[in-house]
């Protein structure tokens, strides 16, 4: 089992945070993970200025990370969230920044990629 190290950072902006539910999915050059809801029990995620920890653990191999997938869905009530970028940190020890710096408004996903500019090749399942 292969296990990444997702950071994700909220805005300083006032009311940036969410209690939406946020989803990651991470998208290698090989495979892609499963959908994942980042969630931390008795713990207020995303909030205001913060940066959350998470660990994502994936069975295959995804190859090169490339992209990571984010989807915000309404909880109790809808609220707009600000995410300024998510950090991953590969089974390998690699460290990939993925930026955003944008709002996420009502039930949005938001495909990033990484802040390096390259662009590797992804298998055959990847393309679409």
């Amino acid at each position: 089992m292969n296990s990444y190290t997702v950071n994700v950072a909220t805005g300083h902006q006032m009311f940036s945070g969410t209690d939406n539910y946020i989803y990651i999915t991470l998208i290698g050059t090989e495979q892609c993970s499963d959908k994942v809801l980042l969630d931390k029990s008795l713990y207020n995620d995303f909030e205001s200025g913060e940066v959350d920890s998470y660990e994502v653990k994936v069975g295959q191999d995804l190859g090169q990370l490339v992209l990571v997938k984010i989807e915000k869905q309404k909880y109790l009530m809808q609220d707009s969230w600000y995410c300024r970028y998510i950090t991953v940190k590969t089974p390998s020890g690699e460290h990939v920044e993925f930026p955003c710096y944008r709002w996420l408004v009502d039930d949005k996903n938001v495909v990033l990629r990484d802040g390096k500019g390259s662009t590797p090749r992804l298998s055959n399942e990847h393309r679409r």
